[in-house]
């Protein structure tokens, strides 16, 4: 009893090692990739190094976020091929242990990553895109078209025009205001319709009122009046936040916040499974990255096991994304595509190491 909790415990402590490790390589490559990216979008502003650098900061936790069920996996690998390397997997089965009882250890502080990612790190990490995104985009060229989605309804700058509706119904805008200014922002008049046609860029207002400054109607039921945009349906529909921004626990009140002003939620729906998802994804990838490893008795160089870790990365990256966007787009309930990758690389991965074990 007192040998086993001493090898699980030197197992925990040697493969949180080579997980921190891995991470803090993933980190700084992110970091200085990044950054030279930033410089270059600043190249024409003097801005300096600290401006790109601290945006850098801000960015890159989000990145190491979304890569760190691949760190796992490569770090799994690492950590299998080192006890194997050095011998000590042999003196922990002639202990009595199998493939399954050595992976555990990994497996369960896997798990316990993934809630502490969901929980502590996505809010941060969601906090930081958050801020990155404002202070980047008032760099942006385009700021005189900008759009959002609150409690207050659905809010759009078009130049000296601001547009407020109350919600999204099919190719209708409904209870739309429109507050026209001049380019000294001083307000001009306001056009309140009933709906607007957003089918095109054209849009069609029916049943408006045109209310000036002072605040007297000019007209009133007029119908069919055309009023010129950039934003389309198509457009209009995609206006809500990079998913990024959205922490973990904010989720489940802006599917509610879509749902009230007649958007899709199916996206927001995928991104909640996802995070659900996301400890036993990391489970599924310990588990993949011991079938690679400990399934076989060759001991060939390092470098193919981590070529094999990558070429499994962007399957696994590929067949996410397909399986996802299959989910997106009615061709499979939102939880069976994103639990469907989790539970098949599970399954293979653990009926190979069954198997190996039986060897």
């Amino acid at each position: 009893m007192i040998r086993s909790v001493t090898i699980n415990f030197y197992l925990l402590k040697e493969f949180f090692k080579v997980v921190v490790n891995t991470s803090l390589v993933f980190f700084c490559l992110g970091l200085i990739i990044n950054l030279f990216e930033e410089i270059n979008f600043f190249k024409d502003y003097d801005v300096g190094i600290y401006l790109p650098l601290i945006l850098s900061f801000l960015f890159v936790p989000s990145l190491f976020y979304n890569m760190f069920p691949f760190i796992i996996l490569l770090s799994g690998i690492w950590f299998f091929l080192h006890i194997r390397k050095t011998d000590e997997i042999i003196a922990m089965k002639i202990s009595g242990m199998s493939n399954l009882s050595i992976i555990l250890v990994p497996s369960i502080l896997s798990i316990i990553l993934g809630i502490f990612f969901i929980t502590l790190v996505n809010p941060v990490t969601s906090t930081l895109v958050k801020k990155y995104e404002s202070t980047k985009g008032s760099f942006e060229k385009d700021q005189d078209y900008l759009a959002a989605i609150t409690s207050n309804g659905i809010w759009i700058k078009e130049k000296n025009n601001i547009i407020k509706s109350s919600m999204l119904n099919k190719n209708n805008l409904l209870d739309v205001s429109i507050y026209e200014f001049d380019n000294n922002d001083n307000f001009l008049k306001r056009f309140e319709a009933e709906s607007a046609d957003i089918s095109s860029r054209n849009w069609i207002l029916k049943n408006v009122k045109i209310i000036d400054k002072d605040g007297k109607s000019i007209e009133e039921n007029t119908s069919n009046i055309i009023y010129k945009s950039i934003y389309d349906v198509k457009k209009i529909k995609s206006l809500y936040s990079n998913l990024d921004t959205i922490s973990f626990w904010n989720l489940q009140n802006e599917i509610k916040l879509l749902e009230n002003r007649g958007y899709s939620t199916r996206e927001m729906r995928s991104k909640l499974q996802q995070s659900l998802a996301f400890p036993f994804f990391l489970l599924s990838m310990i588990f993949l990255g011991g079938v690679i490893t400990l399934g076989t008795q060759s001991k060939d160089s390092n470098w193919k096991y981590v070529f094999i870790a990558l070429f499994a990365s962007v399957l696994i990256f590929y067949f996410n994304r397909f399986s996802a966007a299959l989910g997106k787009t009615d061709k499979l309930s939102i939880e069976v595509s994103i639990w469907m990758p989790v539970i098949i690389i599970f399954i293979l991965s653990a009926v190979g190491l069954i198997h190996a074990n039986q060897k």
